[in-house]
Formats: C-alpha cells, structure tokens, sequence
C-alpha cells in the first residue's frame, strides 16, 4: 500500500473518520464529514492537507461537519448520486460503476443500497482497500433504514464479490455486540467463537476492531454467510432463499 490513513473515533454513536493520504502527491481525503472538530483536529495532528471529502450517505453523524471543513479547507466534496435526502456542499455526484482519480490511484464507486437508498462505498482495488459506510460492519451490516432485506442482500453480495484480501474501513466501533449476536445465529462456527474472543480483548484494552478484512467477514459474518448450511439449519430455513435467510438475521438482529 502507498497510500497512508489515519483513523480517529468521534461522536456518541462510536463512529470512526478516516483520513487517506498520497505522501508523493499531498494529497488527502476524508471519508465522509460527520464532526468538523474531530476532522480539523486529524488533519491538524496528522499535518495533512485536505484536498477531498467522499460522503457515503446523507446521514448527520456522516455530514454534520461537511459544510464547514469545505469552507475552512476549499476541498472537493464528492458524494452520491442516488438521492433520498438532500446533502448540502456537493461537488461532484457519483453512482454504481463510476470510476475517478484520487492521486493518481483508481477510486471505484458501488452503490449499496439497505441502510439508506443513497449509500455508496468507495474501492481502491491498487490498494486492496474499501470504505464501506454504515453498509458492512465488522461482523455486521446496517440497519435497513430506507431499504429492506433483499436489497441489503445484495449490497452485500456486491462487496462479498471484492478480493478476499480487502481491507475494510467501516463507519463505527459495534463490532462486540455484532460479534455477540453473530455466535446466536452461527453458534458452531469455531473461526467466529475464536475471533468474538479476540474482539472482546481489544476492545477491553481500549483497541479498534476495524480495519477488518473482507476474508475474515467472509468466514465470520453471518449477513455474508446466508448460504452457510449451518445457518441455515440453526435457523430452520434450509429450503429459503439467500435473501430470505438474509433478512430472518436483520429482523432477529433489530430485536436482540
């Protein structure tokens, strides 16, 4: 990887930032824009100029600070095409398929619909590398706020298809409850028992869970693993499809 990021927490939904920068180039951009002070300090540690903001979705906790980053730092804002709610201070729009530069590096856009309508993740396939929003978690994935369950399904079958040596950013710190969920519904999986274990020492020591890697969310993560048989079975859904055994998993997630 050439490029360098630098991740800081913000926020009382245990939210991450991200900043990604070229050292050659000078060149730095933040994933989404949620608190203007938490950013301007990460640049100011970091020592970074900010030269774009990706915004995943329309959401506050990933735009509250956006307008005023922009007009302290003169960026480029780039954000979704797909709309469902408006987001002020867009520059330039981007859906499924499109494909820009950042620092001479391809950025990749998918459109990843299920925790709102507008999501977008962005994939750096030079750098093995995908900023995934609210849609995939460390062993999760978000809460269908606009969407429902087959369209999540195949959001998420979208990212599942990326190289298994990914690197995965997502947008918060849920990953123990996540991983406590995941062993009700996949509870002989002996990979995601001994991951759960790893996860609780981290957290208990103060550590992040993320970045994950999509091999590991591939084995341990039970909204990609719907076709597992054992799944299956715990949950009686042998003869249902994907989407269905999919969205039995978001609905028992919603009530634990």
């Amino acid at each position: 990887m050439t490029l360098e990021i630098y991740q800081y927490p913000y926020g009382p939904g245990a939210n991450y930032g991200v900043l990604l920068h070229d050292p050659v180039a000078m060149q730095t951009a933040s994933v989404d824009a949620g608190d203007a002070a938490a950013l301007m300090a990460a640049l100011d540690k970091t020592g970074w100029p900010l030269t774009e903001i990706w915004i995943t979705h329309h959401h506050h906790d990933h735009t509250d600070g956006l307008e005023e980053v922009k007009a302290a730092t003169q960026c480029t804002v780039r954000g979704p095409a797909p709309e469902s709610q408006p987001i002020a201070g867009l520059d330039l729009r981007h859906d499924d398929g499109d494909r820009f530069d950042f620092a001479g590096h391809e950025v990749q856009v998918l459109h990843t619909p299920g925790h709102t309508t507008d999501m977008i993740n962005f994939y750096l396939p030079s750098e093995k590398l995908v900023f995934t929003g609210d849609t995939l978690f460390v062993m999760g994935c978000g809460r269908l706020f606009e969407g429902d369950g087959p369209m999540m399904h195949a959001s998420m079958q979208k990212l599942a298809a990326l190289p298994a040596e990914t690197s995965v950013y997502c947008s918060h710190e849920y990953t123990e409850a996540n991983a406590d969920f995941a062993l009700t519904v996949d509870p002989n999986n002996t990979e995601l028992r001994e991951r759960a274990a790893t996860v609780k020492a981290l957290r208990a020591a103060g550590k992040p869970t993320v970045p994950s890697t999509l091999a590991d969310e591939l084995a341990t993560n039970p909204f990609l693993r719907a076709d597992d048989p054992s799944i299956r079975a715990h949950l009686g859904m042998e003869d249902a499809s994907d989407a269905d055994v999919f969205t039995e998993i978001r609905r028992r997630k919603d009530a634990a």
